[in-house]
């Protein structure tokens, strides 16, 4: 990514003139609501109404895009060694993709740390502590390193491999992380690929297969125990070339609790079509295919998207 391309990027974020102030000083124990409260007023509104969940996806301390399934532990077991295909790059912070979602009133947004190094922890950090109470964060997270994202910001932590080992649930470190931060802000990532007819959990950055089917039992057995469902479509993630439609019915039958999308949407037409395949319970993550992400789709013409679908359940 040239300089010229970094500063268009930055250009598209239309980014404040300053930091919000006044909002670093809430209380971890009403961080948990917080997100919701702020949200919207009508709490009747939002439990019903299909919304646009944003992502800062983070590698090597720099916001990025990756193709999904294309990143891998390198050899040596270093984050800088790690060569994954990359679809956007930029020098604008973390932090300021959050102060933009908190602008425009886009809550429950996703901090990914796609790398295990200093650089892209500090930049986690900093996107939630931005946005108090309005970001969840996942990358690594265990029942040891969660509570310092919660009191940094965070209003959730999401977690996969932790959970997910040896192809099956872990049920003593699900009970850890349940101990640790409380259901209430647990988001266990589901992401999968299929096989045959069944979508599978997939782990470590997405190499590893688990035994874990996505479908009404687990998710029904796994909603006791945290908040939400975040459910990458492993292999459309990154590509642009439409959403899993077939995975996103599913979620939208069997999901007992919210439960987000994310892969391949690349139009408001994929928007409407997750909307009408999840049968209205399904929110949806867009990425790579932003402007504000080097992409196609106006990141405003997403924000008024998701403005109208509340006025959609008003009406």
């Amino acid at each position: 990514v040239t300089r010229n391309e970094m500063a268009t990027a930055a250009t598209v974020l239309r980014l404040p003139a300053r930091v919000p102030t006044g909002r670093r000083g809430v209380s971890p124990a009403s961080r948990g609501s917080l997100a919701v409260r702020a949200a919207a007023s009508d709490d009747a509104v939002w439990s019903r109404a299909v919304q646009f969940r944003p992502c800062i996806d983070i590698h090597q301390g720099r916001v990025k895009q990756i193709v999904g399934g294309t990143l891998k532990d390198s050899a040596d077991g270093k984050a800088d060694s790690e060569t994954p295909e990359t679809n956007f790059e930029t020098e604008t912070s973390s932090a300021e993709f959050a102060q933009m979602y908190q602008r425009d009133g886009i809550f429950g947004g996703h901090v990914i740390m796609l790398s295990r190094d200093d650089g892209t922890t500090q930049a986690a950090m900093n996107a939630v502590s931005a946005f108090p109470g309005g970001l969840q964060v996942g990358g690594g997270v265990t029942a040891e390193t969660a509570m310092p994202l919660i009191d940094a910001g965070a209003s959730h932590v999401i977690l996969t491999s932790y959970v997910f080992r040896d192809g099956a649930v872990d049920q003593e470190r699900l009970d850890a992380i349940v101990k640790a931060v409380g259901k209430e802000r647990l988001v266990l990532d589901l992401s999968c690929r299929k096989k045959g007819d069944d979508y599978y959990v997939v782990t470590d950055r997405w190499q590893k297969w688990t035994e874990l089917k996505v479908d009404e039992a687990t998710m029904a057995m796994l909603a006791s125990h945290c908040d939400e469902f975040l459910v990458h479509g492993v292999d459309v993630e990154g590509m642009k070339l439409g959403i899993d439609d077939e995975l996103v019915r599913r979620l939208g039958r069997h999901s007992p609790i919210p439960v987000t999308y994310a892969g391949g949407a690349r139009s408001i037409a994929d928007l409407e079509l997750v909307r009408g395949a999840g049968d209205a319970k399904v929110d949806i993550t867009v990425g790579s295919a932003l402007d504000c992400f080097g992409g196609a789709l106006p990141y405003d013409e997403v924000v008024a998207w998701h403005n109208k679908q509340k006025e959609l359940v008003r009406a």
